[in-house]
Parts: structure tokens; C-alpha cells; sequence
């Protein structure tokens, strides 16, 4: 029992990281109708900016705030080069402009670093919770996860900018007419997308290995977490992502860790067949 108990938290505290990687990806689709297939390679480019700034010198955990920003410029490129002038074609026109950016990113990615695994040396210790053992790494990374989320929520529904994005996000030609500038909106809305992806890679690569084809497998699980929460609904991405955790925490103990994906993914088909808007409903 003790060891399910501490299995169900370690997932519990890497659904946290799975939500934040997923908010990234409703988000962008929530404002703009746009399902970005770059983000697991974006997600790998926030392990490896953290793997420099620490072997720059700098605490991993300060060099969050670096990632975001860096994130959040490298969205705002994306956006402006590969889909402001396709994003009201057809969906698939956007879905092979992102393609192709993930293709550049894990090629740039592979001729640098290579296919071989790195890891952040971080010396992580233990914490003993309730008789349950939890290392701060995970403990740091989930309560940052919960910190980004919050200052998310606050960003949308309490500042103006905020409320400009939920404005063109519901209506983008109303927004406009109101004297909303759409289109910078939308770079803002990519750039905030894209800065969560790389944090909540950062976050991962302090307590995993990883290469930089390693975003592939958490871009699927934001899908997933993305699909349980609801498209386009950042609060239902969030709480997928926890879901999806505890499902990894409460099978681990039973079953090998490889069948642990086909759940997920048989979960995934089985809400999309019954509730295709997610369990806690569309965009919002």
C-alpha cells in the first residue's frame, strides 16, 4: 500500500508538468484554431536551454525565467515566419507549417547535439511527506507548474491584454471591430504557447534524461491531457494533465511501464468516441 500510495503522488507531481505542457497547446489552439505540431520538439529545445544555462553556471531553477522568455520570442518568430499568413487557409496549410518548424527544430537540434542523452545534473534531495518519500526536484518542478498556471488564470481573466486574447479568441472579427489589433494578439497568444512548451521542458529535463527527440512522447501526452480537459479550455488541460498522472502513478505498480502509453491512449480514443468536447468541456 505504501508503495502505491507514493507512486499515485510521483504522478500527481509529474501530471502537474503534463498540464502545464498541455496548457501550451490549448492554448494556441484555443485562440487560433491552430494544433501545433512543433510543440514536442519545443518542448525538447526548453531541456536543452536549460541544459546550457546550467552549464553556463546558472541554478537550473533561476534559469526558468530565461526559458520563458526565450520561449516566448521564439513563438512569436514561429508565428510571424510560418503561420500568420496561412492561419485563416485551410487547418491542414497550418499543420505542415508546423511540421515542417518541428522538422527544422529536431534537424538543427540532432546535428548539434546528436541522438545521445543528456541530463541536468541537479543534486536533488528527498523530502519525507505524511511517511511518503518525494524528491525536491519534483516537488520544485510540480509547485512551479501550479505557480505558471495561476499567474496564467490571472493573466487572462484579470488584465486587459488578457481579456483581448479571450475577446479575439471568441470572436476574432468582433475583437477587431472593437478596435482589438488581432494579429498582434495572436503573435502574443503563440509566444505565451510556445513559453510554456519550453518551461514545462526545462521543468521535465530536471528529473529526467532526455534527447532531443524526447518532446516527441510529451507532445502525444499534451494531446492527451489536451482532449481530457477540453480543447481550447487552458483549466481543462491542466486537470488532464493530472488525470493522466494519476493513471501513470496508480497502473505503475501493476503492470510494466511500457503499457502504461497504450492506456493513455486507449483513454484518449475512448473520450474522444464519448466526449468529444473533454471531460470538462470545450475552450472557454
Amino acid at each position: 500500500m505504501l508503495e502505491i500510495i507514493s507512486s499515485v503522488l510521483d504522478g500527481l507531481l509529474i501530471g502537474l508538468i503534463y498540464g502545464l505542457a498541455s496548457i501550451g497547446l490549448t492554448l494556441i489552439f484555443g485562440v487560433m484554431d491552430v494544433v501545433n505540431l512543433a510543440h514536442g520538439s519545443i518542448i525538447a529545445l526548453g531541456m536543452f536551454a536549460l541544459y546550457l544555462f546550467f552549464g553556463a553556471g546558472l541554478n537550473p531553477y533561476l534559469s526558468l525565467l530565461p526559458v520563458l522568455v526565450l520561449g516566448f520570442l521564439l513563438g512569436v518568430v514561429i508565428y510571424l515566419i510560418a503561420v500568420r499568413r496561412i492561419i485563416n487557409g485551410p487547418s491542414l496549410m497550418t499543420l505542415l507549417a508546423t511540421f515542417a518548424v518541428s522538422m527544422i527544430i529536431v534537424g538543427i537540434g540532432t546535428a548539434v547535439w546528436s541522438t545521445s542523452p543528456y541530463n541536468v545534473d541537479i543534486k536533488s534531495s528527498t523530502l519525507n511527506i505524511l511517511g511518503y518519500t518525494v524528491t525536491t526536484a519534483r516537488l520544485i518542478a510540480a509547485l512551479s507548474a501550479v505557480l505558471v498556471t495561476f499567474a496564467l488564470y490571472y493573466f487572462l481573466y484579470k488584465t486587459t491584454l488578457g481579456k483581448a486574447v479571450r475577446a479575439v479568441s471568441n470572436n476574432r472579427e468582433a475583437a477587431e471591430l472593437m478596435g482589438i489589433p488581432s494579429q498582434q494578439i495572436l503573435a502574443i497568444s503563440f509566444g505565451i504557447g510556445t513559453a510554456l512548451a519550453m518551461l514545462s521542458g526545462a521543468l521535465i529535463a530536471t528529473m529526467f534524461p532526455f534527447t532531443i527527440l524526447s518532446g516527441g512522447i510529451y507532445e502525444l501526452k499534451s494531446f492527451v491531457a489536451s482532449v481530457l480537459g477540453g480543447l481550447g479550455n487552458p483549466t481543462g488541460a491542466l486537470f488532464g494533465g493530472i488525470i493522466l498522472g494519476l493513471i501513470e502513478g496508480s497502473v505503475a505498480p501493476f503492470i510494466q511501464v511500457s503499457w502504461t502509453n497504450v492506456i493513455e491512449f486507449v483513454l484518449f480514443v475512448l473520450i474522444l468516441l464519448f466526449f468529444p468536447r473533454g471531460l470538462l468541456g470545450g475552450r472557454r
